[in-house]
């Protein structure tokens, strides 16, 4: 079966999924603790996962940390905290005395920087592993130069030619092949503005990409940008090349930008319907894709959970009640106002909050139980 390969279930795909979500979620919620305890903020619980507690320990300072039975996500609970969402267990106000580990008593900005710390943590791993792999393992060296142009393609059309060395699109400087198929695939039938070289000669095209709509592996089609150009023969297997430290890091941070840049681009086609919601995922299409990086190897399954952490940063980052963004969002009422939410509202926002989080997640395993129809059916 295309999608799911049940055999392989536990150890194949659910094993590494668990993983990946664990690393993930321990450096987000590390994130919180550690910029927490700078500000002076006492940290109650440090949880990995939710649920009924399998194993823990407290530490020095009093925080119990401990690993439970759900491992589908984890939190820290601060001093002053009704639940893991950080909702006060008092009204908000100026007036209350509370004690000096409280989080609610401290300055916004203190609030404000535990609350950004867990995305930032997130950012920060992934900007880690793709400069680890750039600088030890290294990036391909092949030269973005033209080998064969498709028949009745978008670069054919344009006056792409064998040989035609791509120097540019859109403004942004193109080293490498991949760095073609990186600037395109997200683009499909967008007009990019190409910059080539013949002969010595450079040239500005307009192209419209081309859109190929393939199976996503997952029992359901993507849409992928191309121009129809392949490299030189004999070019797929150069050497890598390895980065200096600097280097990588730079590199590194432009590669987790993409991620971000590719995902605002992707939701800004769907609003405008110009992308599909059924290539929206939830917990099984991410655990197929978690079971398929860590079968191609190591090295795979890591570019997998920076790829992954990045999301989950910036997912959190979005200004919805119950999330870290929506947190960011009260806080920057209350800088404009000089006064936090009213209980009432705060309570209300987390309540809308948790009903959107919870229609997405619902909508994600809806189209993940749609998928494994579709290939049961189909088989």
């Amino acid at each position: 079966m295309e999608f799911l390969d049940y055999a392989h279930l536990p150890f194949g795909y659910l094993l590494p999924f668990i993983a990946a979500l664990t690393i993930i979620v321990f450096i987000h919620e590390l994130g919180h603790f550690m910029v927490a305890r700078w500000c002076g903020v006492a940290v109650e619980v440090f949880s990995i996962g939710f649920g009924r507690e399998i194993f823990g320990w407290n530490d020095k300072h009093g925080t119990r940390w401990k690993v439970c039975w759900l491992p589908f996500g984890g939190y820290v609970k601060f001093e002053g905290d009704a639940n893991p969402t950080s909702f006060p267990q008092e009204a908000p106000g100026p007036e209350l005395n509370r004690s000096a580990g409280n989080f609610h008593g401290k300055p916004v900005w203190k609030r404000a920087a535990v609350v950004a710390a867990g995305p930032i943590a997130n950012f920060i791993l992934s900007i880690m592993i793709f400069a680890s792999v750039f600088a030890f393992v290294g990036i391909p060296v092949n030269e973005p130069r033209v080998g064969e142009v498709q028949p009745g393609s978008a670069a054919e059309k344009a006056g792409i030619k064998s040989g035609d060395l791509i120097e540019a699109i859109d403004g942004a400087k193109i080293e490498t092949f991949g760095d073609i198929i990186k600037s395109v695939s997200f683009r499909g039938g967008e007009l990019l503005h190409v910059t080539i070289d013949r002969n010595g000669t450079p040239i500005n095209l307009q192209i419209v990409a081309g859109t190929l709509e393939e199976s996503d592996g997952f029992g359901g089609t993507t849409k992928r940008g191309l121009l129809g150009i392949s490299p030189p023969k004999g070019t797929s297997a150069s050497p890598a090349r390895r980065l200096s430290i600097p280097d990588a890091i730079s590199q590194g941070t432009g590669e987790t930008w993409r991620i971000v840049s590719v995902t605002f681009k992707y939701l800004g086609k769907l609003v405008r319907g110009q992308e599909s919601s059924k290539q929206i995922g939830g917990p099984v299409s991410i655990a197929k894709m978690a079971g398929d990086a860590a079968s191609s190897g190591v090295i795979r399954f890591v570019v997998f959970i920076a790829f992954l952490s990045t999301s989950v940063g910036l997912i959190n980052l979005f200004p919805i009640p119950m999330l870290d963004g929506g947190h960011l969002v009260y806080y920057a009422i209350e800088t404009v106002s000089g006064k936090p939410l009213g209980k009432q509202a705060q309570e209300w926002g987390f309540r809308v909050g948790l009903s959107l989080v919870a229609m997405l997640m619902a909508f994600g395993f809806w189209n993940d139980l749609t998928r494994v129809f579709a290939m049961i059916v189909g088989s």
